[in-house]
């Protein structure tokens, strides 16, 4: 099937595609046969076009629409996706501005208590326990007491959620930023984090541009 060959895919998945909804239905030859058109290529085309930056279920969502004729409802799934990734971009924007206020943070050696380090701070323990509540910090229990018990990277976590605190930021906010720079090691290494981050979502916008092109062909062709 000179369809399934042009995108090196199997003849079933060009009927599975068929079957779900993403290609229009095709007519049948007197023996049963599938005969796929120009306008089948396109809807295809515009599929794979449409997956890498909207996601597998989002474009298949999107042609299902075009195909049974509700174009809105596509068009309105297309700006969804488009405001997903403008959010995604204001999340990285506040990442970066965020590590941007953070001053050095010193190395800190071997655990604390609560208490020693709140007064440290000057902040109270109540306000260190709120923060774990919203998962910024996650100390440890002594096994005999109890206590919660602060390791070193514990008080980094505490400590650039003080400095965040004191720059305006809200819990909601810092919680996702911490949980970086605990996945990441430290600060440091969110450089290239942050990088790989923009990078995703360049190439998602240009993905995007592309379904468009790809959309927008089909759906002319559709047109009486």
């Amino acid at each position: 099937m000179d369809l399934a060959r042009e995108h090196r895919l199997s003849t079933q998945a060009i009927r599975n595609y068929e079957d779900a909804g993403i290609l229009p239905a095709a007519e049948r030859t007197v023996h049963g046969y599938r005969t796929y058109t120009a306008l089948h290529a396109l809807a295809l085309r515009a599929f794979l076009a449409l997956v890498p930056g909207h996601g597998h279920r989002t474009a298949t969502s999107i042609m299902q629409a075009v195909n049974r004729g509700a174009t809105e409802d596509a068009l309105r799934l297309i700006d969804e996706s488009h405001g997903q990734l403008l959010d995604d971009r204001r999340t990285l924007q506040a990442v970066e501005a965020a590590l941007r206020d953070l001053a050095p943070v010193p190395q800190e050696r071997g655990d604390t208590f609560i208490g020693p380090l709140a007064k440290r701070l000057g902040i109270r323990p109540a306000t260190l326990r709120k923060w774990e509540s919203a998962g910024l910090v996650r100390p440890r229990r002594d096994p005999q007491t109890g206590y919660r018990v602060y390791s070193a990277a514990d008080v980094r976590d505490v400590r650039l959620a003080h400095q965040l605190r004191r720059g305006g930021y809200l819990l909601e906010q810092i919680a996702p930023l911490i949980a970086q720079v605990r996945s990441a090691g430290g600060v440091a290494p969110l450089e290239s984090t942050l990088r790989d981050w923009q990078g995703r979502l360049s190439a998602r916008g240009r993905a995007m541009l592309k379904g468009a092109a790809d959309l927008d062909a089909y759906l002319r062709a559709r047109e009486p």
